[in-house]
């Protein structure tokens, strides 16, 4: 279930009122030396994680909380160790990037035993008991995906791609533009798989088999993310390809915006993680201390209703890559 919400309004989890209390604001920031945040992201491979890891602890140390954070490598064994490593190490807040959308229910139990508050970040954790659910709205990036590709390719063949684990809302928005079209026999679908690990290799042995299969018959490439993308169009180079399929993308990564530069990726979308990384520092340190939680929705991840914060992405393509950057100041050295 997926709502909505019109406009930003709060969730009362627990209210302090440090006035009546006694305490001096200079005594709040002296506690705040107490709060231990742990985070878990993917990798630092993909400049999009590198992003978040450095938006979080900017953030942390504007506002003077200590952090961790650990990488699990889209690996459920590391991430449970990671888990249980942070938890060990006294985190009274927990920031983890799914990777499973299963297992990671019991990690989640095990931290909420020990009153750590658990954040879930970029996915949503199923059947879990997480207190606030953080990302881009990411059913918009389907949609900006899936729109761009039916309205520059309405007629064609396409290769669909999908990252494991997936995000069945990423998958959920594209197929909004893409599913008529192939009912309506426009879009002929010569290969719809899941990249294992959201592994660029992995990737690329799929588009390379794909473009065998159909004797290089392909339109149009429906990539998740960026990483697949520049695996996808390495392997249209391979069979002169490069600039005549269309590809998408998500995150913006640096090398994605010089690909559309060159003409060889058709879009991708922008996913601030600098605000992302701040949002989930702020609301960390808000549970830890009790305070409200401004959020914009609702998702619902088979147990629990959870407050939620999506923050909208950004659809970039040639004609608006220069003025998107010039004013967000993303790539300040230039692309």
């Amino acid at each position: 279930m997926y709502l909505s919400k019109p406009e930003v309004f709060s969730v009362p989890i627990r209210y302090i009122n440090f006035d009546i209390l006694g305490i001096e604001k200079n005594d709040i920031k002296k506690a705040r030396h107490h709060v231990f945040i742990g985070v878990i992201l993917p990798n630092q491979r993909e400049s999009r994680w590198v992003r978040d890891k450095e938006a979080m602890e900017r953030e942390a140390r504007l506002r003077e909380v200590n952090i961790k954070i650990e990488f699990n490598d889209f690996n459920i064994e590391k991430q449970r160790i990671a888990v249980e490593k942070l938890i060990s190490e006294g985190v009274n807040a927990l920031i983890i990037t799914s990777i499973d959308n299963g297992d990671e229910a019991s990690l989640v139990d095990k931290a909420k035993e020990s009153g750590i508050k658990v954040i879930a970040y970029d996915l949503l954790i199923k059947n879990s008991e997480v207190d606030v659910y953080i990302s881009f709205n990411i059913i918009r990036v389907g949609e900006f995906q899936g729109r761009y590709l039916t309205k520059n390719v309405p007629k064609g063949n396409y290769i669909l791609l999908s990252g494991e684990p997936s995000e069945g809302l990423l998958r959920e928005g594209a197929m909004t533009y893409i599913q008529p079209l192939i009912f309506m026999r426009e879009i002929r679908v010569v290969t719809d798989q899941v990249v294992k690990g959201w592994d660029p290799d992995n990737a690329f042995k799929i588009v390379e088999e794909s473009l065998a299969k159909s004797g290089n018959r392909v339109d149009a490439i429906l990539s998740p993310n960026d990483a697949i993308a520049g695996a996808s169009i390495k392997a249209l180079e391979n069979q002169g390809l490069a600039g005549k399929v269309a590809v998408t993308g998500q995150d913006a990564d640096l090398a994605a915006i010089q690909r559309i530069i060159q003409g060889t990726q058709s879009m991708t979308v922008l996913k601030d993680s600098r605000e992302l990384g701040k949002v989930a520092i702020e609301t960390a340190i808000k549970l830890v201390e009790g305070k409200y939680i401004d959020y914009n929705a609702i998702k619902n991840n088979g147990k629990k209703d959870v407050p939620s914060i999506l923050i909208e992405p950004i659809a970039i393509d040639k004609s608006n890559l220069y003025t998107t950057f010039k004013e967000t100041e993303y790539y300040k050295d230039g692309f």
